[in-house]
């Protein structure tokens, strides 16, 4: 029985063996896919060898294994090595199996790992590529690993064509990795079509290579189209994640909810996207202070949270964080990266400040304002020179009369209290005031509800003061009437001594009094009309009229008051009418409106009755008045007065019989607005102004423009015309035009060469231009113009009735310019005939 326990147990250890390997080859045989890795002869612990597409036959699955346990698979299909191994012949496999407990469905997928050797595989012989079945030249699938350890050069594949049973093939490709950058990483055997890799490849320089196969006969012909051939490098976990701040600073209110969010961490992978060797998993990892842990971090968003509620910043005010994030999901041979994390603790307004005393006692002297009496202190534990520490003081009670301020302190967060208003010894000897004191910010919930607000108690005694006389009220009033006569005595300011509570010892002078009107009794205060008192004076408002007094004592210490004069009001003023000039648009009014006044009180005014004050009956024919209400009444005209102005006499009588007439100046004018009345009938006297419409300057320019339109048109005209021709004398320089009287002896007169001169005798009457003239000489009713040559004379005479006139055709003078001879020309032609016709009609005149 002994030797039977040890057979049993082996032969039931080789049932189970026999079981094993009948599952496993039930399973292969019904295997979803089979799938080739080509790995080296020596394989390292934790080395990834290569990627299964486990979608592809479960996507369901939530358990996966291996029926070898030298190997590993991740959920994204990586293949790991558990230990390290080395392959003893070529090829070597192991199945994945793949379980959804739910449904209880099941898969599986075999691996074949085939050994990499440097042994180069012979050309295949004609018999072997006729007896395959399928198309050889087409697009192959293949893929490398980065960072391959090798050996070097590493077999990736063979490219062969059908055609090669026909024709001898040469095999060649191009792309990147070949006669591209990278250079010379790829090449092929010519004859055989087999594709080596020469060097380790990095994913993240090169993720993949895009090369083109050719296959040709040796005298050139190509048999094939070009073959793209795609090589994918497959990711290794080769970099370590790493987070994108080396210290991250975070901030967190104490007393926060559990789970509220402190910060995100972030970290970034270099590895192939959406594979475990980018699937980063975070962590803490240590805490500073360590106990009690505070914080959580979620394992793949990165966000950090609070774990509880009792942060508190007058404890601890900051945190220090070790974090970690790891790859390959936080599986522990993934690659890792540490980083440090500080959290501060924000403060909130949960401490309230409390004073450092129950009470405090003062003094000041009465009488004394803005002075400081005393300062007082709190405690508060909240972040210093912040709204959570800076207090706020109030004063509660006892400040009814405002007598007291009280502020803080910036510097030192004490409450200063200060006198404002001066205390009186004699009403208050002492005062007793509560303060309170708050924050700035305001208390938070967990803080109000806990605690009330802090309070103290100052007693403020006041000090006595010898002092002088007290003006109170400031400003005190009298009545007087205004028509009250020039000496009559009235009651004046008075003011006491606050500690005798009397006036005696007091004199009074008068500081300001506008009008002079009274007079200030020295030692009573009293006051005497000095003149008459006029209540509707200019400066009177609302019927007061103001003194200032000056009160002092024996010790020369004062006050000042104010003494108002009440006027009352007596019916001194009748009613009148301010404004005394009214206009009537006869096209649009038939009546106007006046209004009346009073000066005096309303007892004293209105209701007024209006009368036309005249003994002229035409007055009373062309006007008429009408009340309208108690201060107004309404003129109209009658019969069609003519337009003008017209002085209407009216008179106003108030209520107590008090009148006045005011001559009212009525303006009946045609027009539609008092404006326009008034411009039109304005008088220009004086220095008036004269003013001008719009159309009038309107007018005035077009005008302006008119005339210059006009002088341009004439001398447009002038300079245009043709010239004649002119005829002058050989001697013209020497010759001068003279105006001379054969009779008798006369006054030479010369006239100007700019413009022309009129010399009348009797009834004719010469005219010049152009040049200097000759001298005219005159004798009764005879005139002569010569043109004097030298000493000799020739002229051109027109004789009338025994008178003689000699007018040369402008012979005479030196003309310098062609404008001038031709203007001189054309008025000359224009009044040697016109000359004698006025001539002839002259000696006709004086005959008869």
């Amino acid at each position: 029985m002994a030797a039977a326990g040890p057979t049993g147990s082996r032969s039931g250890a080789l049932c189970r063996l026999l079981l094993l390997t009948l599952t496993i080859l039930t399973f292969a045989s019904d295997a979803c896919k089979n799938v080739t890795l080509r790995v080296p002869s020596k394989l390292d612990a934790e080395k990834f060898i290569g990627r299964v597409d486990l979608e592809e036959c479960f996507k369901s699955a939530n358990q996966i294994y291996s029926t070898d346990p030298d190997f590993q698979i991740l959920k994204d299909g990586s293949v790991y090595t558990t230990n390290a191994i080395l392959l003893s012949s070529e090829k070597r496999s192991f199945t994945i199996l793949l379980f959804n407990t739910e449904n209880q469905e099941e898969n599986k997928i075999v691996v074949l790992l085939e050994h990499q050797t440097k042994v180069l595989k012979k050309r295949h012989s004609k018999e072997n590529v006729l007896r395959r079945s399928k198309r050889r030249w087409a697009p192959i699938p293949c893929s490398m690993l980065e960072n391959s350890l090798g050996p070097f050069p590493l077999l990736l594949q063979q490219v062969q064509s059908d055609t090669a049973q026909n024709y001898t093939i040469y095999y060649s490709i191009r792309g990147p990795g070949v006669d591209q950058e990278p250079l010379n990483l790829f090449y092929v055997e010519r004859d055989t079509g087999n594709l080596y890799c020469t060097r380790p490849v990095d994913r993240e320089q090169y993720e993949s290579f895009e090369l083109v196969a050719f296959a040709t006969t040796p005298d050139g012909y190509t048999p094939e189209l070009p073959l793209p051939l795609l090589i994918k490098i497959e990711d290794e976990n080769d970099n370590y994640p790493i987070f994108t701040e080396t210290t991250y600073i975070f901030t967190v209110s104490e007393n926060c909810k559990v789970g509220s969010t402190v910060g995100q961490v972030c970290a970034t992978d270099k590895d192939e996207p959406d594979t475990m060797h980018t699937r980063l998993r975070y962590s803490i990892i240590g805490q500073v202070p360590a106990s009690p842990t505070l914080f959580s971090m979620h394992p793949t968003t990165g966000v950090i949270t609070t774990t509880s509620s009792q942060l508190d910043r007058e404890l601890i005010d900051k945190y220090q964080l070790k974090i970690k994030v790891q790859d390959m999901d936080g599986q522990y041979f993934g690659l890792q990266t540490t980083s440090t994390c500080v959290i501060n603790i924000e403060d909130v307004n949960d401490n309230m400040p409390t004073f450092t005393r129950a009470s405090y006692v003062t003094s000041v002297e009465e009488n004394t304002a803005d002075v400081e009496i005393l300062r007082v202190s709190v405690e508060d534990k909240d972040l210093v020179n912040t709204a959570n520490w800076r207090a706020n003081y109030t004063i509660l009670k006892g400040n009814e009369n405002g007598n007291f301020k009280i502020v803080t302190d910036p510097k030192t967060n004490e409450g200063v209290l200060c006198v404002v208003k001066p205390l009186n010894y004699e009403e208050k000897q002492q005062v007793t005031l509560q303060i309170g004191v708050v924050n700035e910010a305001p208390y938070s919930r967990e803080a109000s509800s806990r605690s009330t607000m802090s309070t103290v108690t100052v007693t403020v005694n006041v000090k006595n003061q010898d002092e002088g006389p007290e003006c109170s009220p400031p400003t005190q009033t009298v009545r007087i009437k205004e028509n009250a006569p020039v000496g009559t005595k009235s009651n004046g300011y008075k003011a006491y001594d606050p500690e005798t509570r009397g006036s005696s010892g007091i004199r009074y002078k008068k500081l300001n009094d506008p009008k002079g009107w009274v007079i200030v009794d020295e030692n009573s205060g009293s006051i005497q009309v000095f003149r008459n008192l006029d209540r509707e004076a200019e400066t009177i408002r609302n019927g007061i009229y103001n003194i200032t007094v000056l009160a002092s004592d024996q010790a020369g210490r004062t006050c000042t008051g104010t003494l108002g004069i009440i006027l009352e009001d007596v019916n001194d003023n009748g009613p009148f009418i301010p404004k005394q000039t009214v206009v009537i648009c006869k096209p649009v009014m038939s009546s106007v409106e006046i209004v009346a006044v009073d000066p005096d009180e309303p007892i004293h005014g209105p209701p007024f009755d209006f009368s036309l004050e005249s003994s002229d009956s035409e007055v009373q024919k062309m006007w008429r008045l009408e009340k309208i209400n108690d201060t107004a009444a309404r003129l109209s005209y009658r019969n069609d007065p003519p337009i003008g102005s017209y002085v209407i006499p009216i008179r106003v009588t108030d209520r107590l019989g008090q009148a006045r007439t005011t001559a009212l100046n009525v303006k009946l004018c045609d027009c539609i607005t008092e404006n326009d009345c008034t411009l039109r009938v304005s008088p220009r006297i004086g220095n008036g102004e004269i003013k001008l419409g719009k159309w009038a300057i309107l007018a005035i320019l077009l005008g302006i423009g008119l005339l210059f339109c006009i002088l341009f048109t004439l001398v447009c005209g002038v300079s245009g015309a043709p010239k004649q021709p002119k005829v002058f004398p050989d001697d013209l320089a020497q010759q001068n035009l003279i105006v001379s009287n054969t009779e008798a002896p006369g006054d030479d007169k010369v006239y100007s060469t700019n413009s022309f001169t009129t010399h009348a005798v009797g009834t004719s009457a010469t005219q010049g231009a152009c040049g200097t003239m000759g001298s005219g000489v005159k004798n009764g009713g005879q005139e002569t113009i010569e043109m004097v040559k030298g000493g000799h004379q020739t002229s051109e005479c027109c004789r009338v009735a025994g008178h003689h006139h000699t007018l040369d055709s402008c012979r005479g003078g030196h003309v310098e310019t062609d404008n001038c001879q031709y203007m001189y020309s054309e008025w000359h032609n224009y009044t040697q005939p016109r000359l004698c016709e006025e001539s002839i009609r002259g000696h006709t005149l004086i005959k008869n």
